[in-house]
């Protein structure tokens, strides 16, 4: 009897043990192929990792909000500020795992000095990198703001425009498509990378590694804490992603641990 009941009890753990899993919400580059780096180390930790790709900024969130995923990476903190304001949600960051610096990209220029006077210059439409974006216009020159540090600016918010440029503000998934469109697109290195374009080649301005703007992994505050989203926290903070960050995309993201 004692022998069955140790077979029953070896048989409840390994059934606890085989059901501690994750599922998370990520944009296809970087932000999946590195939580497929971490799949390996997280199964020796008992944790099966699901990982959904979306194209989107917005249902990530909303999808953890809802408890339909445990977690999700792919956003910077300013955005999750911005969406828990505006959405009333209540999500949180559980740790800053990289930096993808934010790029200004064209079809038909080979530097800034040739953008013309009137030139089309697209920028993503959410609150936050629409701000990046202008505040990356700002550090090249092209113009300045109201509030030189204001991160959720809008072109409304140009105080001096010297080339007249003209903005269009577009969902920014869709910005590496409409390159042959404009003059000059701002795109985030995710939607950059998935474009096959190189930032560290192909961006006529980039930001550098001090960006303030670390991706970070977001949680429900009743879910922070558990066991399994820590051992995905420790897995991405490994020696072992760091190198694969460096090694894999070689400046274009970099380590924020």
């Amino acid at each position: 009897m004692k022998k069955l009941l140790a077979v029953f009890a070896a048989v409840a753990a390994l059934s606890a043990h085989a059901d501690e899993s994750l599922t998370v919400a990520a944009t296809a580059v970087p932000h999946a192929e590195i939580l497929e780096f971490v799949k390996p180390m997280l199964a020796k930790e008992g944790v099966t990792l699901n990982v959904k790709v979306f194209n989107d900024y917005i249902q990530p969130n909303v999808q953890v909000d809802q408890k339909r995923m445990d977690a999700n990476f792919f956003q910077h903190q300013p955005y999750l500020d911005e969406f828990n304001k505006g959405k009333g949600t209540h999500l949180v960051s559980v740790a800053k795992v990289h930096i993808e610096p934010f790029g200004a990209y064209s079809d038909k220029l080979k530097s800034l000095a040739e953008l013309p006077d009137g030139a089309n210059v697209a920028i993503p439409n959410d609150a936050t990198n629409e701000g990046r974006a202008l505040l990356l216009l700002v550090k090249a020159g092209l113009i300045t703001l109201k509030d030189p540090t204001s991160i959720t600016a809008k072109p409304s918010d140009v105080q001096q425009n010297p080339k007249n440029l003209k903005f269009r503000e577009l969902e920014a998934a869709t910005l590496p498509r409409v390159l042959t469109q404009v003059d000059l697109a701002l795109i985030n290195t995710n939607y950059a990378l998935t474009a096959k374009l190189d930032p560290t080649k192909d961006a006529l301005i980039i930001e550098g590694a001090e960006s303030p703007y670390a991706n970070i992994l977001v949680t429900r505050e009743d879910n922070q804490d558990a066991p399994a989203i820590q051992k995905l926290v420790a897995a991405l903070h490994s020696p072992e992603t760091k190198a694969f960050i460096v090694e894999k995309y070689k400046g274009a993201v970099v380590p924020a641990f």
